[in-house]
């Protein structure tokens, strides 16, 4: 049985790779410091699972991931620690910096010293497609230039950077992923979908920066992590893959339609109203990913339409609305950065 090393597990996109890499019938390790975006509840359907183990730690202690690499021999190693808010990374960048550059040089520091006694190993190292900043018109290849906006966006494209470094200076295998905005199950309610579900459910009004006509493509979490397996198992040692799913719509359309949703629910409140506030300093128009690379060399393509990953999404915060009572209210309710 392969063993699969996932960093960062206790949060969004990790534990929803987890669950499907216990569904494949991997033995995974899940590393996690227990910051304020991770939560227990992400990981209580499968923390039984006797091919599943969680660590408390932290990336940035490369004593404890070599004793953790030399002890568990992981064939695999998705890299998805990271902070990744933009809002608080214009709040403060100092940890971004840590999370987010630091950390991926110790994890790959921890891995040169754990390839010397295995070479069967591969790197995941998944980033944003918020490294490329603002698309204003078609979609970008996985060589088009970086150009990043946010503090957050910086220290992940740094990450990517460090990493190409490692692979071509150390022999490292590894791999690129520059996914574009993801929703789903067990997402923290600091971002846009979760924390429009949990005001509607509370009635509340519904913030929107700016005028709402900022762009994004999104991909429900489950496509996402197929896409990232799919790279583990036929992906090139070296290369990046973008993943999106090539639907691209507003944050006003995204804010209407859960609304639409809530009311076919019955759970639309009077109080439930759109409220434009201050957009953020540097706020990207547009993101737009080329996906072709990983659809052509890997076979992979996104599988959920966003209407129905939406009502999916949104009836599962209804059914599990203790979810929000995992996080302390104040980091998703109050305004930052």
């Amino acid at each position: 049985m392969k063993k699969i090393l996932v960093t960062g597990g206790l949060g969004f996109i990790g534990s929803n790779l987890i669950r499907l890499l216990l569904l494949k019938k991997f033995k995974v390790v899940n590393i996690d410091n227990k910051s304020y975006s991770s939560s227990s509840y992400n990981t209580k359907n499968f923390k039984d699972n006797k091919n599943y183990q969680f660590i408390k730690a932290d990336i940035n202690n490369k004593k404890k991931l070599i004793q953790i690499f030399k002890k568990f021999k992981p064939d695999g190693i998705f890299n998805l620690a990271a902070s990744t808010h933009v809002d608080r990374s214009i709040e403060n960048q100092v940890s971004f910096i840590n999370s987010n550059i630091l950390g991926t040089y110790n994890l790959l520091e921890a891995l040169r010293d754990y390839s010397k006694i295995n070479k069967n190993y591969k790197l995941i190292h998944v980033s944003t497609d918020e490294i490329y900043g603002d698309i204003l018109k078609g979609s970008v290849k996985e060589n088009f230039q970086v150009k990043p906006s946010s503090p957050y966006a910086a220290t992940k494209a740094a990450a990517n950077h460090l990493v190409s470094s490692y692979i071509k200076t150390f022999k490292l295998k590894a791999l690129i992923v520059n996914p574009t905005n993801n929703y789903g199950p067990n997402q923290h309610p600091e971002k846009l979908i979760p924390k429009i579900i949990y005001n509607i459910l509370n009635n509340k009004r519904l913030p929107i920066y700016g005028k709402g006509k900022n762009k994004r493509e999104w991909i429900f979490v489950s496509d996402n992590c197929e896409a990232l397996f799919a790279v583990y198992k036929n992906g090139i040692i070296g290369e990046s893959y973008n993943i999106g799913s090539g639907k691209i719509i507003s944050n006003l359309a995204i804010c209407k339609l859960l609304m639409s949703i809530a009311k076919k629910n019955k759970v639309l409140g009077q109080n439930v109203k759109i409220q434009f506030i201050k957009d953020r300093p540097g706020h990207d128009f547009r993101y737009s990913v080329n996906s072709s690379k990983i659809k052509k060399k890997i076979k992979w393509k996104p599988k959920v339409k966003l209407l129905e990953g939406l009502e999916y999404t949104f009836n599962w915060y209804v059914e599990n609305k203790n979810y929000f009572n995992s996080f302390n209210k104040k980091d998703f309710t109050r305004r930052i950065g």
